[in-house]
């Protein structure tokens, strides 16, 4: 049996750090399912034996899957006259697709805006009742159907396995998908809740016309091989029969309110990176000490995850609190959000901020400082301590990270609530006292953590000054 996760973020409600085992029954194999899905599709022979079926479907074609009522005499009378509810899923078969689905199906999505990955061809299937796919996941469909009725759904997959795969040279190989079924009687509140089956299979899609091609690739390989080796694997089955697999996650059932899904999620992004402006801010952002505390709850670690754009993962840590979410490692946190968010959540919950490429530190020098100095180096033979008078020069700290001499002149002008437009030149004081004018080599020259004193100096022409580092 096949754990599945589903493209959505409702797969954050799975253990995802362990392979999970399947709740099945460990009879399951002599037990008469109470369904049967049958996809009219046939399956690859280039399979081994005791591997699971894989079925080649082409993008966009219309595929019957027959919902056969499989119950003995007597069994689960209950549903006997009345509706049930199956849920239509394709999911990520590999794990390491799964654990990277946001980044996927957003990806997929701004790709082909409007479009579907799953939908059903509602003029072809017969005996479905009240069908509905909902707009925020791409990859889901659902439908009432009555059991002693003959019932055929006919989906149609949009997107393609290779779609999905690193592209290199071309050629690659396509990922697998699952479509996986749950079916659910109603509950005494009339909602369909009570699980009933759930059964799944191997598919990969191609390309118009591309599934048959590959069919008859794998069949004339076949067809080369020894009689010896072609006992290795099963045959070619002219359909598809879906195997009983672990249901689906309680939670994907409920709606109780719109779920953040991705066209939510990358509003809230975008909101995020608009927010970052301070032209376009309503209210004061969070201040630079926004680190996440061990005591901090869940409800308070979602709304930092909001803040500090991290809007598509708040599913995932519903329930995480802030000492939660510090005892993940690095490795965890990759493995959960991708590579990108990964590393830029690891950082985020480190309180980990960006080192600045040059510090320097400037003090300014003024007029009484000037001669205290000067006294102190008349006095200087005359007593030895002359600098235990108190007197000293207070630094401040100037980051720089394009290490230009327009950003050092904005970062002096901050410093010390000028205009930049008030300094006109800077200068650095050289050997014998010459000024030399300071340029952007020269500040990518500077040694990290060099100390300066501010100089001022009137400019000739106007109501600027000339700045001199000493």
């Amino acid at each position: 049996m096949y754990s599945v996760y589903l493209f959505n973020s409702d797969v954050l409600a799975l253990p995802i750090f362990k392979q999970e085992e399947s709740s099945l029954p460990p009879d399951n194999e002599n037990k008469i399912l109470p369904f049967q899905y049958v996809l009219c599709a046939a399956t690859s022979p280039a399979v081994k034996l005791h591997d699971e079926t894989l079925t080649y479907l082409n993008q966009g074609q219309s595929y019957e899957i027959r919902m056969l009522d499989n119950r003995k005499l007597g069994e689960l009378p209950e549903i006997n006259g009345k509706l049930v509810k199956s849920i239509f899923r394709v999911v990520f078969h590999d794990r390491r697709l799964q654990y990277t689905e946001h980044q996927q199906l957003e990806g997929w999505r701004w790709n082909r805006p409007g479009d579907r990955i799953l939908d059903i061809d509602i003029p072809m299937s017969v005996g479905i009742i009240d069908p509905r796919a909902n707009p925020t996941q791409l990859n889901t469909v659902e439908f009432l159907w009555d059991p002693a009725k003959r019932t055929s759904v006919f989906i149609q997959v949009h997107c393609i396995s290779t779609e999905f795969t690193m592209r290199k040279h071309g050629g690659e190989k396509g990922v697998p998908f699952r479509v996986q079924i749950d079916t659910f009687k109603e509950n005494e509140n009339g909602e369909y809740t009570e699980h009933l089956h759930s059964a799944s299979c191997q598919i990969k899609v191609f390309k118009p016309k591309g599934a048959d091609r590959k069919q008859k690739t794998d069949r004339e390989k076949m067809e080369k091989r020894t009689p010896h080796e072609k006992e290795k694997y099963q045959p070619s089955y002219e359909t598809t029969i879906l195997t009983e697999c672990s249901p689906w996650p309680e939670i994907t059932y409920v709606n109780n309110s719109p779920s953040p899904g991705f066209n939510s999620s990358h509003s809230s992004f975008s909101l995020g990176e608009g927010n970052g402006s301070p032209n376009h801010q309503p209210e004061p952002p969070p201040p630079v000490t926004d680190n996440l505390l061990p005591t901090t709850t869940p409800q308070e670690a979602q709304q930092w995850l909001h803040r500090n754009r991290f809007s598509t993962f708040t599913r995932l840590f519903t329930n995480f609190s802030g000492a939660d979410l510090l005892k993940l490692t690095r490795d965890d946190v990759i493995q959960i959000c991708g590579p990108a968010d990964g590393i830029r959540l690891f950082n985020a919950l480190k309180g980990r901020m960006v080192r600045p490429r040059l510090t320097i530190y400037v003090c300014q020098e003024s007029l009484q400082l000037r001669e205290q100095q000067q006294q102190q180096q008349q006095q200087q033979q005359k007593h030895e301590d002359g600098d235990s008078n108190g007197s000293f020069f207070v630094y401040h700290a100037i980051y720089l990270e394009e290490l230009t001499a327009v950003e050092l002149t904005e970062k002096i002008a901050q410093l010390f609530s000028i205009s930049p437009r008030q300094i006109s030149q800077i200068y650095k004081q050289g050997p014998t006292g010459i000024h030399v004018l300071i340029s952007d080599e020269m500040i990518q020259n500077f040694q990290e953590e060099a100390c300066f004193i501010l100089d001022t100096m009137k400019a000739e022409t106007n109501d600027s000054y000339h700045i001199i580092l000493k």
